[in-house]
């Protein structure tokens, strides 16, 4: 993460933006949306997330959270690592979906741009943040 990208201190809530690469439409479909919803529950009973609020937007997530433990960086990474992982393979794998190819493209394109990536990218690197000191 750059500079203008660290989330300096790891105790406050944050408002946090996550991007799907090439701003590609992927929470259209529910299946997806879900998806995101089940991990969200899931860090809140397990991994210490307060989540204060949430926006699942068709191609980006708005969300007020908090790390119980103070890692909130340490979550944002994880979370993007496991959702991104299981997200590609789903939507490759899902015989309803019909833009798998176009999506493939775009997640292929923005991989070859980024040495982090492998061969498929689905969240930009960036995330977008601001503190929210009273809620």
């Amino acid at each position: 993460m750059g500079e203008a990208y660290q989330i300096r201190n790891q105790e406050m809530p944050y408002f946090l933006t996550f991007q799907v690469v090439g701003w590609a439409d992927v929470f259209s479909r529910k299946i997806y949306r879900d998806f995101i919803l089940e991990n969200l529950t899931y860090c809140r009973n397990t991994k210490g997330l307060y989540l204060f609020g949430y926006v699942i937007m068709t191609n980006h997530l708005h969300l007020v959270v908090q790390q119980k433990d103070g890692k909130l960086s340490e979550w944002v990474r994880d979370f993007k690592k496991f959702t991104s992982k299981k997200l590609l393979q789903i939507i490759l794998e899902n015989p309803q979906e019909s833009r798998k190819e176009w999506l493939k493209m775009i997640f292929t394109y923005h991989a070859k741009s980024n040495q982090r990536s492998g061969d498929l990218q689905f969240w930009t690197h960036e995330i977008e943040h601001f503190i929210k000191r009273h809620l």
